[in-house]
């Protein structure tokens, strides 16, 4: 049997290759102590470079949950403040409004006026709460993208249709708004003709109407319409509560979720830093090694020298 030919170019040629290999390794564990990373390209390990997509893909979804949660909770934590200061003015005015309605010397003309002054304060003021902005958009103006929902008058312009979504986990959706006449009442009934009585700036108008002109009956009907409205108040500020506890309760899951998302992240993709110094020490003394044995294998030639 002839052995196969062994020319002083083929040893130099699978030793320079074997050297080659060597650094290559050595460099690699350079990359991933740099880096701290020890995925760089999809050959590094198919499988683990699918498994790191796809929790890369779960990582974004959850900030961008986060970051929605964030912003209905800014939205209905104004809608929910604004609809507490309108709730303390609207049992300021019923205790004016018993004021005026009591049979004893407190209910004077002079005194009614009077009252009947600081309820019109009140309606600016409510006004001015309803028209609440959060990042300059009205909370109770639907999707308007004008900068007010009611006019000086208590008269709605936002919209009257249309919800503002925000998804706040996988299948979950909230609504972080609630438009004008769902809680301050609707300008006309049901039939889009008759003035609804019980809309509550309607109502704060009727109130200092009736004290001015000493309408007892006026202030009584008042007194009802105020406490209907004031129902429809609390029905609202519950439900916003209720809304902005479940935003907390998802924001709290999509943290959660993103923390552990992360850490499998972070088991997949980081590098064992002890582990691959150690394997830098390995790589570069095997190097040197085989620079010694290439050194002692490919001895200089007379070709060397005639070169």
């Amino acid at each position: 049997m002839t052995s196969p030919r062994v020319t002083e170019s083929s040893v130099r040629t699978r030793t320079m290759q074997g050297l080659q290999r060597s650094l290559g390794k050595t460099q690699a564990a350079q990359d991933q102590i740099s880096s701290g990373k020890q995925l760089h390209r999809p050959s590094d390990s198919p499988t683990g470079t699918v498994s790191a997509l796809q929790l890369r893909g779960e990582v974004r979804a959850n900030k961008k949950y986060s970051a929605n949660a964030d912003d209905a909770m800014g939205r209905l934590g104004t809608v929910q403040d604004t609809l507490k200061s309108v709730y303390e003015q609207v049992q300021r005015t019923r205790t004016l409004t018993l004021e005026a309605a009591s049979a004893g010397g407190g209910s004077t003309p002079q005194a009614n006026i009077a009252r009947a002054e600081e309820i019109d304060e009140i309606k600016s003021l409510v006004v001015q709460f309803a028209n609440a902005k959060y990042l300059n958009r009205p909370v109770f103006g639907g999707s308007t993208p004008d900068s007010a929902a009611y006019g000086t008058g208590g008269s709605y312009t936002g919209e009257v249709d249309g919800e503002t979504m925000r998804t706040i986990g996988p299948n979950a959706r909230v609504r972080v708004d609630v438009r004008g006449p769902e809680v301050f009442g609707a300008e006309l009934q049901a039939d889009g003709t008759t003035p609804n009585e019980q809309q509550l700036f309607r109502v704060l108008d009727s109130l200092s109407t009736a004290m001015r002109t000493g309408d007892a009956d006026g202030i009584q009907t008042g007194l009802q319409n105020l406490d209907k409205a004031t129902e429809t108040l609390n029905s609202t500020l519950s439900d916003v509560g209720a809304r902005y506890n479940r935003v907390t309760q998802m924001k709290q899951s999509a943290e959660d979720r993103l923390m552990s998302v992360s850490s499998q992240l972070s088991d997949i993709e980081d590098v064992d830093l002890p582990k691959a110094i150690m394997e830098l020490q390995m790589q570069q003394t095997s190097y040197q090694a085989a620079l010694a044995a290439t050194a002692k294998v490919i001895q200089p030639s007379l070709i060397d020298f005639l070169r």
